[in-house]
């Protein structure tokens, strides 16, 4: 198995740095090839403009979407995007390694999206959902948050963590034709014990290792919407 991890932790130390860390020699000694995107690391520009593009449809006037699929058909992407996206063809299972800031993806990760996940390349004419491009491949959102997990439950003030994770899921992931993997949540990690620490390392491990078979989450079925992308026959009230 192929596993691409996007990780968005500014401080190596961090315990996102010891859950990418954990995954790698897991999947490494299990024989899986890895690579990983450090976005702090490698100093990623978030900010998407004509800074993406070695070409121009149009000069006088960005709009982006044209942009990106003048980009695509001409191989004109900037180095550093298309080896990221190189890399997203590349995998059979993604990663998305954050902290969870203000019930979403830290501004790199939001950023590296924006960039990456391109006309042409991630979505468009049709392909999205079960009809991605990267229909066939895995994705699983890997995060910490600084609440405890009371806080995210059903009665909990923030609401279940999964309503906090579907524009992500839903939106982003398997809108370009991801089978989304259940997430992996490590409750404010910075409020655990050693021993509590390394029991959630354990079972990221564990968990892991597991990628090809872990259970994974609903998504639409485009055969069941109508041209306008409304449910043939939407359930009953």
């Amino acid at each position: 198995m192929r596993v691409f991890i996007v990780h968005a932790h500014h401080e190596p130390t961090s315990f996102n740095g010891a859950l990418t860390r954990e995954a790698v020699a897991a999947l490494t000694s299990a024989g899986d090839e890895v690579v990983v995107s450090d976005l702090y690391a490698m100093g990623f520009d978030p900010v998407s403009d004509r800074r993406n593009f070695l070409t121009a449809a149009d000069p006088e006037r960005l709009q982006q979407q044209d942009e990106e699929i003048h980009a695509s058909k001409h191989n004109s992407y900037v180095p550093a995007l298309q080896a990221e996206m190189d890399k997203l063809l590349w995998c059979d299972t993604l990663i998305f390694q954050f902290p969870m800031w203000w019930f979403g993806l830290p501004a790199i990760l939001k950023g590296w999206v924006d960039r990456v996940f391109t006309v042409g390349r991630a979505y468009g004419g049709g392909r999205w959902f079960d009809r991605g491009v990267l229909t066939g491949k895995r994705a699983m959102c890997s995060l910490t948050t600084g609440s405890p997990y009371p806080r995210f439950s059903q009665n909990g003030i923030n609401g279940p963590i999964t309503s906090a994770l579907f524009p992500i899921h839903h939106g982003i992931l398997q809108f370009v034709g991801f089978t989304v993997i259940e997430p992996f949540v490590v409750h404010a990690p910075s409020r655990l014990s050693e021993e509590e620490r390394a029991a959630q390392l354990a079972r990221y491990r564990k968990y892991v290792l597991g990628l090809a078979s872990a259970p994974t989450l609903v998504g639409p079925k485009t055969a069941d919407y109508d041209q306008h992308l409304v449910l043939k026959s939407p359930p009953r009230s």
